[in-house]
């Protein structure tokens, strides 16, 4: 039978060609808005370490007082150098890292070749294991090494294919900012989006791959300037670099590994008991004002998931609802002008469950055909929605085999949704009614 009514479905499409189009085009660029607006929202919104995201924490301090506070009384977003290497020589955390962003140049071994300017962070050996970071070759630095401040370096596989053509380069040296320093791990393309471990300097995306990772002590011992952010609620009594980590401006961003809530809790407790013994000690003229947040929670905090994507998938969202109820519209006229049709298949025996079936074939057929229009329609757009959003977002959308499908499943249960009413209306219509009129 099913095939009785499809071929029912495009007997009645071919009759009304112009009719037939109007509902598919409206199905189409309704369910291609929806879908290109969700494949960015899906882009920035996603976990980037959703097997352990509760368990990585930000913590912040308020070094700056009243004063140095938003509207909403938040402390600043970031560390200065005095707390950030307390905290990190209490160890209170299971794993733990300070980091700040770093931009030094790679002198190639081969002189005929120019320096290469690159990004990355300063951050110490408990970083690797914390954020799960895969290695292609080795892996990261010890402890050992952080303490005495070895000439190591953590490299990305893209960065290990300009300087050793991708072959494994453990052991070997690379020049960073005029040092020789020897390589102990390549990352395996890790770029993870939004940029969690360092929102504040990265704004959360960022089409950049970090490609080294320095040791922070060293980094710090060499002087080697802090690329990222850095806010000051005063002027430095000192210039330069040392008297950045002398002052009380944040420019250090700051991750722990905290297992469950009790641990969570004691670690919001010690940062307290810290900033308690800074009042009274008195560096600080205020009450602890601290904050303890996961990941998902800090991400949030700090708006990652832009605005204009959520109203733009409301919008979207919006815009298809329109075209279904235009399109339900549509459908009634349709069926309904088919009553005597109808009639005469009830007098003849067909059930109600029959004209069910033929009018939500041919709703369905139109869904599909709106669907496969949806698909053109939704490549175009996320090929084009760099023109609406930054870059550093677009770039994120994809189009992928799950997009493709939900694409397609979307246009057809949304098509038979809306055309639930007109075939309710059409399988009511009175055979005696329509025999008599006829």
């Amino acid at each position: 039978m099913f095939a009785y009514y499809l071929e029912l479905a495009l007997r009645s499409l071919k009759r009304s060609p112009g009719l037939t189009i109007l509902m598919v085009l409206s199905i189409g660029f309704g369910v291609a808005a929806s879908m290109t607006t969700y494949s960015v929202f899906r882009a920035v919104s996603g976990d980037p370490i959703p097997w352990k995201s509760s368990q990585l924490f930000v913590p912040q301090i308020d070094m700056w007082g009243p004063t140095g506070r938003g509207d909403d009384g938040e402390p600043p977003v970031a560390m200065d150098y005095t707390d950030a290497m307390k905290l990190m020589r209490d160890h209170r955390a299971k794993l733990q890292s300070a980091m700040y962003q770093v931009s030094p140049s790679i002198v190639p071994a081969d002189a005929s070749k120019h320096p290469i300017n690159v990004s990355g962070h300063a951050v110490y050996s408990e970083f690797f294991p914390m954020l799960d970071v895969p290695f292609k070759y080795g892996n990261g630095w010890s402890a050992d090494d952080d303490e005495q401040r070895a000439a190591v370096v953590v490299i990305s596989s893209k960065l290990n294919e300009k300087l050793f053509g991708g072959a494994n380069s453990v052991g070997k040296t690379v020049n960073v900012e005029g040092k020789d320093y020897r390589v102990v791990g390549v990352t395996n393309d890790w770029n993870p989006q939004p940029r969690f471990y360092d929102v504040v300097n990265s704004g959360g995306f960022s089409t950049g791959l970090d490609d080294v990772f320095l040791p922070f002590e060293r980094a710090i011992a060499l002087s080697i300037p802090n690329d990222g952010n850095t806010n000051c609620n005063a002027i430095p009594a000192e210039s330069g670099f040392v008297g950045l980590q002398h002052s009380s401006c944040v420019w250090i961003a700051y991750m722990a590994e905290l297992d469950d809530a009790a641990t969570a809790s004691t670690y919001k407790a010690y940062l307290d008991g810290y900033a308690h013994q800074q009042q009274q000690s008195g560096r600080f003229a205020w009450a602890p004002n601290n904050r303890l947040r996961n990941l998902p929670d800090w991400l949030d905090s700090q708006h990652v998931v832009p605005s204009d994507t959520k109203v733009s998938l409301l919008v979207a969202l919006g815009l298809l609802i329109v075209c279904l109820v235009n399109t339900a519209g549509l459908l009634l006229a349709k069926f309904l002008r088919r009553s005597s049709e109808i009639g005469v298949r009830r007098a003849l025996g067909a059930q109600r469950l029959s004209i069910y079936a033929q009018f939500l074939t041919e709703a369905g057929m139109i869904g599909l055909a709106g669907g496969v229009l949806g698909l053109l329609l939704t490549g175009v757009g996320v090929a084009s929605v760099g023109w609406v959003l930054p870059k550093d977002i677009a770039a994120l959308a994809r189009v992928d085999l799950m997009l493709l499908a939900m694409t397609l499943l979307i246009a057809v249960v949304a098509t038979l949704l809306a055309g639930l009413y007109p075939t309710f209306r059409a399988a009511r219509v009175q055979p005696a009614w329509q025999l008599k009129s006829n």
